[in-house]
């Protein structure tokens, strides 16, 4: 291991954890939702508007390149941090609580940019002990389909890139904690929209009708045979209803609803199975009930695949480091939700990994909810296992 810039960062990194938290108490204050982050890109530019690395827009929304070339060539290993906030009116009574209505960081996306931001800004300070080039990855709109990653990667975010390392902050694991895990991690995830239209009428005459609420009930029931019944029992996957609009008076039958879907999968071949078979069912239901669909069915983040053996390289990187606050490291296992960071995983060999940031309390403030909220004592803790993974790279290329 290159002892000298490990020494060297880890010393600056906790000079510079007071800069940390202000940033992310100053982006917690101020969040744009996924597309909308015009604002967070300009702050985030004018950071680095006067340090020594390279700068430049990438992709359709409002992603950001930073490279930091070392004073020897070698190989170029990227960090992405996501900025995106989500449309969830914050109810936690913090001196830096959200000031736009409606709008909050509630999955950590500011910790993950303001931690991302001070390392970048101590290895330029360091960049003449770097053996290759780090890329900085500031990525928008993970939260939304089709996200910010494929743009990125489109405009050439991962040019001449070896590797590429994430990080997400987890309110439901205890702060010290860190975690990540070999081979599928996350699930891949699809969303549809679908609208049954019938004929409305009166209720009192209801053979004069074609309902869709009753057409959409049995899509409800029978949706869930799709998993029970056309899956291997082996094989990971849900499909789950999340609205259900067939709103109406007493006396009236619907002439259409709407409802909106949900499909994870943990494995790739799945997802086809899932689509063919609710499309089935829905030919079904639009055949026994004289209704006809419309379905818009949005195949979207894949199945999140972290390299088996960079993973382990970057697990036994952060065992040997002992860093300060870090309790245990672990295996994850598998991780239900969907991240868009799966895109450069498809692309380079990668690894995404996960650091607790319970409150003290040990309280419950889950990611997506109006009253999340992070130790920010992890965020030196992101920081530094990121750094640890940068000087270890560089020290073995």
């Amino acid at each position: 291991m290159n002892n000298e810039l490990q020494i060297a960062l880890m010393k600056k990194l906790d000079e510079h954890e007071d800069e940390i938290i202000k940033i992310r108490r100053y982006l917690h204050a101020h969040p744009e939702t996924s597309f909308h982050e015009k604002n967070t890109a300009r702050y985030i530019k004018e950071f680095y508007r006067h340090l020594d690395c390279d700068l430049r827009d990438c992709g359709d929304g409002y992603g950001i390149l930073v490279d930091i070339h070392g004073a020897r060539p070698g190989k170029c290993l990227a960090l992405r941090a996501d900025f995106d906030a989500l449309a969830i009116q914050e109810d936690n009574n913090l001196p830096f609580r959200s000031q736009n209505p409606g709008v909050m960081h509630a999955c950590g996306h500011d910790g993950h940019t303001a931690y991302m931001m001070v390392l970048a800004k101590c290895l330029i300070e360091l960049k003449e002990m770097l053996n290759g080039t780090v890329r900085i990855i500031h990525q928008p709109a993970e939260e939304v389909s089709p996200g910010g990653a494929l743009s990125m990667i489109q405009d050439g975010a991962l040019d001449g890139v070896d590797n590429v390392v994430g990080i997400h902050v987890m309110s439901t694991m205890p702060t010290g904690i860190i975690q990540l895990h070999p081979g599928p991690t996350q699930t891949g995830r699809a969303n549809f929209d679908l609208t049954f239209v019938g004929k409305g009428g009166h209720a009192s005459m209801p053979q004069l009708s074609h309902d869709a609420i009753v057409a959409g009930s049995y899509f409800v029931t029978t949706v869930q045979t799709v998993v029970s019944r056309r899956l291997n029992p082996f094989d990971v996957g849900s499909v789950t209803i999340g609205s259900f609009d067939g709103a109406g008076s007493y006396n009236a039958i619907k002439e259409s609803v709407s409802l909106k879907g949900d499909v994870r999968i943990m494995d790739e071949k799945t997802r086809g199975i899932i689509k063919s078979s609710i499309q089935k069912v829905i030919k079904g239901i639009d055949d026994s009930f004289d209704v006809h669909s419309k379905l818009k069915y949005d195949d979207n983040y894949p199945v999140l695949d972290n390299s088996r053996s960079f993973t382990a390289e970057i697990e036994k990187w952060l065992k040997e480091a002992k860093l300060p606050r870090v309790t245990a490291i672990k295996d994850s296992g598998f991780v239900n939700a969907s991240e868009d960071f799966s895109y450069f995983a498809q692309v380079v060999p990668s690894c995404f990994f996960y650091v607790g940031c319970q409150p003290a309390d040990g309280g419950s403030y889950p990611h997506h909810s109006p009253e999340f909220m992070l130790n920010e004592k992890s965020l030196l803790i992101c920081a530094k296992a990121m750094g640890t993974v940068v000087t270890n790279y560089f020290a073995l290329r």
